[in-house]
């Protein structure tokens, strides 16, 4: 005898029904944004994973397939929002000492990847990209070879062969990580004529001239700034409201605020200050730094004390001023992002494959754990994408 009645039966009928629709059918709705994730595919992993995002309540699931793809730890997205570029972190592409980049197109409302085409990146494990604000070119960072590389991107999307190659020299004074060059990140300027790259290996930062037109990088008069040694420059990131900068060093778990000439290029030192505690004595490497979009709030993520920083901006100086340490709600967090709003703030724990949604209260910059997240393997990167922003 059964325990349903006929109506029962039938809404559970339906419901079985929708959730094993396609993920074509699953339509985003006006407010929710799309977070892909990179991964590395060690162990469960498959390759770039979606999430559904609502701002309104920070709620977070996960939807559709993951995107095949070996070790995609870095991902971007084209300025007009209709395709996704990802890193393949490897050193055997091929048959070459090098890793590859693939771009992909972006169908439908729920975000589905397509691929379209990849390339060689001329260097082995590259670890992060940037496509410049023209949408023409991508810029790569290859950690394992200490280079910088450019390709230019075709109207479609495609992507073409590097264009240019910029080879780091030198080594600093950490025998187990500074031995050679490694280039861990490139960030371009907000005018689109420099690109930042910091190189963990030589506690530089080395600053280049982008042309977007023609695919290409160029030494600058400018040429570089140094760090402390052993300081290994990992990530860095731009004030949005002044002409102020700031490295993220992870051999050292500190940061350190530069000024910015925005006419040449150029960097200064002002100051380092460590990422954790007083008391802290453990072992601790930081990962990632974002400003605010109010440039108000600076944040950044300590692997091994599992935290994420946040900062007060000083509204003249654009110096930093530690405010706090909050749990990342998970460990090895190394990779995290700010939502479009500056509301909220998602963590990539990779250890413990989770990402953890906090919401940023708006007057100290101080966020707070919602109870929000979601199991994902070995999350890595996060990438913001909301189905309104393709151009047409």
């Amino acid at each position: 005898m059964s325990l349903l009645s006929s109506s029962q039966r039938s809404f559970v009928a339906c419901l079985l029904l929708f959730i094993s629709l396609p993920d074509s059918l699953f339509a985003a709705d006006s407010e929710s944004l799309v977070v892909y994730v990179g991964t590395y595919t060690r162990g469960d992993s498959e390759g770039i994973y979606r999430l559904e995002f609502h701002p309104r309540d920070g709620s977070l699931k996960a939807i559709g397939e993951p995107t095949e793809i070996v070790n995609p730890s870095f991902l971007t997205l084209h300025p007009n929002g209709r395709y996704l570029y990802a890193v393949s972190e490897v050193s055997d592409y091929e048959g070459t000492k090098s890793g590859s980049i693939t771009g992909y197109k972006i169908a439908g409302d729920s975000g589905q990847l397509e691929k379209l085409n990849t390339e060689s990146t001329q260097g082995a494990s590259p670890c992060h990209l940037q496509v410049d604000q023209t949408g023409q070119t991508v810029v790569v960072a290859n950690y394992s070879s200490g280079n910088v590389v450019s390709l230019p991107i075709r109207a479609t999307g495609y992507l073409m062969p590097v264009q240019s190659l910029l080879q780091h020299v030198g080594r600093s004074v950490n025998e187990r990580r500074q031995l050679g060059p490694h280039a861990h990140s490139v960030t371009i300027s907000p005018d689109n004529q420099f690109v930042y790259a910091a190189d963990l290996g030589i506690d530089r930062v080395l600053i280049y001239r982008l042309n977007p037109i023609a695919g290409t990088l160029t030494e600058t008069v400018a040429r570089e700034v140094i760090l402390p040694p052993g300081s290994g420059p990992r990530h860095f990131a731009l004030n949005p409201k002044m002409n102020y900068a700031y490295c993220l060093n992870e051999l050292n778990s500190t940061v350190s605020t530069l000024s910015r000439d925005p006419e040449t290029g150029g960097l200064e030192l002002l100051e380092t200050i460590s990422t954790l505690p007083d008391d802290f004595e453990g072992q601790n490497s930081t990962a990632e730094i974002c400003v605010h979009p109010n440039a108000q709030f600076a944040y950044c993520s300590n692997r091994g004390h599992d935290s994420i920083t946040w900062f007060a901006i000083e509204p003249v100086t654009g110096a930093l001023v530690r405010k706090g340490n909050v749990s990342t709600e998970g460990e090895t967090p190394r990779n995290f992002n700010l939502d479009p709003t500056g509301r909220f703030l998602l963590v990539a724990n990779q250890t413990t494959d989770n990402v953890v949604v906090f919401e940023i209260d708006q007057n100290t910059g101080e966020p707070r754990a919602t109870g929000n997240s979601v199991k994902i393997p070995n999350p890595v990167c996060l990438k913001f994408w909301k189905p309104g922003d393709r151009a047409q």
